[in-house]
């Protein structure tokens, strides 16, 4: 095995994502995660935290996927002033036969009570992550996720930024939805099996605040899924943001990702963004 010379990486003050282990929702399966801190890290304040997530269930979240982790923009979001925690949950793959099960015929668990018992275990061992302060994002099923989030446990996660999600699963691709939730039953009593995953059925939950984002030319979700989404809020009369692409697909580029920033920056640090941030070169391809 050849080794790289980091020298000059480390010499720049990058540093590497710390490595957890924290405990799922049974308080005895462990499970692991990367936690990323701002380079100019001050254990003595506060940090609010944001949970990244990708579900699976035929992914995750971490995963061993080499330098992977650093093609996303996470160690980015941790130098705006954040602690960036992402768990690869009970329901993801890799693992047991078990393990991976936990997802099958509940779609909208989306590994969130373990989400939640890493961070809150994280916190009691860390000072300086601030759970009062809790944001959770993601894009496609992490957009799926990350709404349930926000929905499923209000009073934990106080903003959520979600893309591309395909909200419920009886709307989006039936091998998908068959594949991992079950065949669709109907009951005599109006509902069905895929009721327990739907997040237009929980808009009346919603707290905190939520920003929506679909493309229009999405060819993966169709944006029928974010706009049912929308009108359940809409009938809830709930205050949410939404953000509408015309000429985008199922990924939304770097308009997104600095709207997105924007938002946790300012719903959650309770800071101003800077206007109309533009990304350099380096990010531009």
């Amino acid at each position: 095995m050849e080794q790289a010379d980091i020298s000059r990486l480390l010499a720049s003050g990058w540093q590497p994502p710390t490595l957890t282990k924290t405990k799922a929702r049974d308080g005895v399966t462990d499970i692991f995660g990367l936690m990323y801190k701002p380079t100019k890290f001050n254990p003595n304040r506060k940090y609010p935290v944001l949970n990244p997530l990708y579900p699976g269930p035929q992914s995750g979240s971490v995963g061993s996927r080499s330098f992977s982790p650093s093609r996303s923009d996470n160690q980015s979001v941790a130098e705006l002033g954040f602690i960036v925690i992402e768990v690869d949950a009970m329901g993801t793959p890799g693992r047991s036969k078990s393990f991976h099960d936990a997802y099958y015929g509940n779609m909208g668990d989306n590994g969130l009570p373990d989400q939640v018992e890493a961070i809150k275990q994280l916190g009691a061992q860390h000072s300086w992550i601030d759970l009062d302060r809790v944001g959770i994002y993601g894009g496609s099923g992490g957009g799926f996720a990350s709404t349930g989030g926000i929905l499923r446990y209000p009073d934990f996660y106080k903003v959520a930024v979600s893309g591309s999600g395909n909200h419920d699963n009886a709307t989006y691709e039936d091998d998908w939805g068959e594949k991992w939730q079950g065949m669709l039953i109907r009951n005599e009593d109006g509902t069905t099996t895929y009721d327990n995953q739907a997040n237009h059925l929980l808009a009346e939950n919603l707290k905190g605040k939520l920003l929506l984002g679909h493309g229009l030319l999405d060819g993966n979700v169709h944006v029928n899924n974010t706009l049912l989404m929308a009108k359940a809020l809409i009938d809830a009369n709930k205050d949410f943001d939404m953000l509408i692409f015309p000429s985008k697909g199922h990924g939304l580029g770097e308009y997104w990702m600095r709207r997105r920033w924007d938002y946790f920056v300012q719903h959650l640090k309770g800071a101003e963004p800077p206007k109309e941030f533009e990304f350099g070169q380096q990010f531009k391809r």
